[in-house]
């Protein structure tokens, strides 16, 4: 990934709740996550699967664009998925 870009993505945690957060490497936060050095709130709800990114231009947006979809209702963060094309309820086994 282009360490100047910064995305926004969402996660699937074990429990079928959403966690959205910002990151300039995806990849590895997804790990750390995984590992339970990320967020206290994806910590005791491991394993996580990556569901969503979106590149934006800088940290400020992604940050913007990261409060905007945390204020999405659930079926919102769903239908941002599914209007991806992304099934969610794929990854729930």
């Amino acid at each position: 990934m282009d360490d100047s870009k910064y995305f926004v993505y969402m996660l699937l945690c074990n429990d079928k709740t959403f966690y959205t957060g910002t990151s300039n490497n995806v990849e590895k936060r997804v790990a750390t996550h995984n590992s339970g050095k990320g967020a206290k709130y994806t910590k005791v709800r491991r394993p996580v699967k990556l569901m969503y990114t979106e590149e934006l231009e800088n940290k400020s947006e992604a940050l913007k664009r990261e409060i905007a979809i945390k204020k999405l209702t659930r079926k919102q963060k769903e239908q941002l998925l599914e209007s991806n094309g992304i099934n969610w309820n794929d990854y729930l086994n």
